[in-house]
């Protein structure tokens, strides 16, 4: 078996080795915060960055449903300025909790994507919204590092090599966006008052 078969078929026993119910479980917690309008915040280090700011453009856009709120989302990776000041004047351990200091509110979501689980910029993070009694989802590699002992819902990628784990958070994010949209197209959203309607009907007009 050459290079290339080898790595396409690792990749393959690791996306066969993902844990269903985790991910049925992130897919259920980021649905109960789009019906609550709650604001979703995702973050992670390099490659893992990159995964959290394409994560939250799937989730902000690829997921409308005309008749239905769109997703609040914000990636802490994408204000570049903003997180250059922090860790100068701060400290690199502090780019992503200084941001949420500012931003979350009580029940908001972080999902937070490590491929060793032990960045000390994301467990922060974590454990800061913690603090604010949010929600928190871990994506991670190896053998989950301190991430999947400190998130609500950990779902870990079986695998030693760090570009593998990255294909298949990248694999995770599109399937849960992918689920996400078809889950809002069958579910009819309550309506409970005057400016609820309202705002359906805004958002429906939006979406055409």
């Amino acid at each position: 078996m050459d290079s290339v078969q080898r790595y396409l078929q690792e990749v393959q026993h690791t996306l066969a080795a993902l844990p269903l119910e985790r991910i049925h479980n992130v897919v259920d917690v980021l649905l109960g915060a789009n019906y609550e309008g709650r604001t979703v915040f995702t973050l992670g280090n390099g490659g893992s960055a990159a995964t959290a700011s394409h994560f939250a453009c799937d989730l902000g856009k690829g997921t409308i449903t005309p008749g239905r709120p769109r997703f609040r989302v914000i990636a802490l990776t994408d204000n570049v300025p903003l997180m250059t000041a922090w860790s100068n004047d701060a400290s690199y351990e502090d780019v992503f909790v200084e941001q949420l200091k500012s931003l979350m509110r009580r029940g908001d979501v972080v999902l937070a994507i490590s491929g060793s689980g032990n960045s000390p910029n994301v467990l922060r993070a974590v454990e800061f919204a913690h603090s604010m009694e949010g929600i928190t989802i871990g994506f991670s590699g190896f053998g989950g590092g301190q991430l999947s002992t400190l998130v609500d819902v950990p779902v870990v990628t079986s695998n030693d090599c760090m570009e593998q784990i990255e294909d298949v958070h990248i694999v995770l994010c599109h399937l849960i966006a992918t689920v996400l949209r078809e889950r809002m197209r069958e579910i009819e959203p309550p309506v409970s008052s005057t400016s609820d309607t309202a705002e359906v009907r805004r958002e429906s007009e939006e979406c055409r």
